[in-house]
């Protein structure tokens, strides 16, 4: 099938427009790839300490410079759900690349924080810049000059795109992403949304409400709805960066640890030394320059909508393009949006889990839909090999022998995943809002049509407690607009106002037109109640948001991508900013360094990254 007319003209548009930031960046990269590793050209001092601890067998091997050096880069702590089965994968990692020449170092840690635990918790405060953390942990982690190709271990929101950016600054190393897999179903999701809202309309208490999370969240692995934790394993698919069919695979199971010791493998054979025993060199050389390029940076957007994945993206996927010298925007979202329909229905979009999505035909099945209407580039670089078809197969266990089948042609449950003929919307759900109060982004797919367009009188608020306060005294049982402010990255680090949506829900399921606008991020389970997030420019930075007085008329229309105020250019120009104090929210909880964080964070539509990867594509 060949390419629609309108991702070929996005592409080509993005294309042209990062000519100069993705030339500099190829550049750089070059040079690395010359440049090589240092283990041939360093003193004997500088090399005896980078294998000191190292068993005799691989001491050897580093030693005589004969086999590949991987580095492990690992998310691993377990506290967090999603990443304690890394616990036991550097034993497989290393084990696995002996059995085809290779040798594997644990490289560095990265952090690995929850926003499941920090939702509406001071701590969210420092949940978006940590990703700028990770991606700089990542980089000393490969300071050491020393790998020939990397695996990175991570799963949650922050986390892979940090790591990502990260592995971007090597470019010339080839670089997989190894998931650890979802834990399996608890109690369904819309029983677990009921909960949550009969807590915050008061009729239940804290003991059912933690019995129904402990139900839902219950075991090892990634949490089962379709927010930014899966929303990034289906990016790493359809970007070429795992190996196919690998994100939802649940851990701690046979299929898991064959995919583990396959994606070491697979990075062994694809270095610039490749697989020594066959005698192969440089025959597949794949670094990561060569796979995150301007068309998987569109298959990404492109599967980010037609699953109704993370709003977070709007954001990550910005940064993740420009640490390759690639220049994005929420009009290449936008534009794209309009032709991608939707072709999954997971929490919050939907009752199902992912677990549900990947027995229905998964990643495979959607990858081939994609494919055969045109709306993905097949003729990219993957770490599999070259060709995004390589990911409509899914990998099965054949006795003890890992191998990959095509994935089902027809969808096994129509309910959670369907094709491009059928789908559940004809649009991907994601939209751009524009208007005097700025842009913005909303997310629609799980937003019924009679609630898409809300013009009511706006009630101001100066943070998440405040609205939840009013709330509380029943202040709220009207028509209105929620308006959180300064809650973008420069006031505060940008927190999900998640705590928000049980209240908002509530308040709609009764009969009230209700919506949020605010300068902050929603969590990536966004759902059922309108909301225009991420508007820039931010309050902190002269956004018109800071204008808007409590009674003024806010339109907030998805339908035609309107976001604006009842107010006059001159009146809204003239109105003083309204500035609270935010003094707390430079200290506690280790708030106090990321001041210059706060300080340097760009806009949201500009990634909010908080640092210049200086690698042509300035933030």
């Amino acid at each position: 099938m060949s390419l629609h007319p309108l991702v070929a003209e996005v592409t080509e548009r993005i294309r042209s427009r990062s000519r100069p930031g993705r030339s500099a960046y190829l550049q750089h990269v070059e040079a690395a790839r010359r440049e090589g590793t240092a283990r041939g050209r360093i003193s004997c001092t500088n090399l005896a300490h980078s294998f000191a601890a190292a068993g005799e067998g691989d001491k050897d091997a580093l030693r005589a410079n004969a086999w590949p050096n991987l580095a492990i880069v690992s998310a691993y702590n377990d506290m967090l759900s999603a990443h304690q089965p890394y616990e036991r994968f550097p034993a497989l990692i290393k084990a696995a690349v002996r059995e085809v020449g290779a040798v594997a170092q644990f490289a560095g840690g990265v952090p690995a924080m929850c926003d499941g635990v920090t939702q509406g918790q001071t701590g969210m405060e420092l949940s978006l810049f940590s990703r700028d953390v990770i991606a700089m942990a990542t980089a000393v982690a490969l300071s050491h000059k020393v790998f020939d190709a990397a695996l990175c271990l991570g799963v949650c929101d922050k986390i892979v795109p940090g790591l990502l950016i990260g592995a971007l600054q090597f470019g010339h190393l080839p670089t997989l992403f190894v998931p650890a897999g979802p834990m399996t179903s608890g109690i369904a999701n819309a029983e677990k949304a009921k909960t949550r809202q009969l807590y915050a309309q008061g009729k239940v208490g804290r003991e059912a409400l933690l019995e129904s999370e402990m139900k839902s969240y219950h075991g090892p692995g990634t949490c089962t709805f379709y927010g930014t934790a899966n929303s990034n394993q289906m990016l790493m698919e359809l970007m070429g960066l795992h190996l196919p069919g690998a994100a939802f695979v649940n851990p701690n199971t046979p299929l898991r640890d064959a995919l583990t010791r396959a994606a070491a493998q697979r990075a062994a054979a694809i270095t610039t030394q490749g697989s020594l025993r066959d005698g192969r060199r440089e025959a597949e050389y794949t670094p990561i320059a060569e796979i995150v390029d301007e068309r998987a940076i569109v298959n990404g957007i492109v599967g980010l909508l037609a699953t109704g994945g993370s709003t977070n993206h709007t954001i990550h996927l910005v940064a993740i393009a420009r640490a390759a010298g690639i220049l994005i925007d929420w009009g290449d979202f936008d534009a794209l949006s309009a032709i991608v329909p939707l072709l999954a229905r997971i929490y919050p979009n939907g009752d199902a889990d992912v677990n549900h999505f990947h027995a229905a035909g998964g990643m495979g099945f959607l990858v081939r839909e994609l494919i055969e209407a045109g709306l993905v580039h097949e003729d990219v670089q993957t770490v599999a090999g070259p060709g995004l078809s390589r990911y409509t197969q899914e990998p099965f266990l054949d006795g003890d022998r890992l191998v990959w089948r095509p994935a089902p042609r027809t969808s096994l449950d129509r309910e959670v995943l369907r094709g491009v003929a059928e789908p559940f919307s004809a649009d991907g759900g994601l939209k751009l809002l524009q208007g005097n109060l700025g842009r913005a982004v909303i997310k629609v797919s799980a937003v019924k049509p009679g609630h898409r367009i809300v013009e009511a009188p706006a009630i101001v608020f100066d943070g998440q407690d405040q609205m939840l306060e009013a709330f509380k005294r029943g202040e709220l049982h009207r028509d209105f607009v929620a308006v959180i402010r300064y809650q973008g990255p420069r006031a505060n680090g940008m927190p999900e106002l998640h705590k928000l949506t049980p209240a908002l829900g509530s308040l709609q399921d009764e009969g009230f037109h209700v919506a949020l606008v605010t300068d902050g991020r929603m969590s990536g389970a966004s759902g059922k109640v309108p909301a225009a997030i991420h508007v820039t420019p931010e309050c902190l930075a002269g956004g018109p948001l800071a204008r808007v007085r409590s009674g003024d008329l806010i339109r907030l229309d998805a339908e035609t991508g309107v976001l604006e105020v009842k107010v006059g250019a001159a009146e809204l120009a003239a109105r003083a900013v309204e500035h609270p104090s935010l003094e707390t929210n430079g200290w506690g909880l280790g708030r106090e360094l990321f001041a210059n964080a706060r300080a340097q964070a760009a806009g949201a539509e500009q990634g909010a990254i908080s640092f210049n990867t200086a690698m042509g594509a300035p933030f």
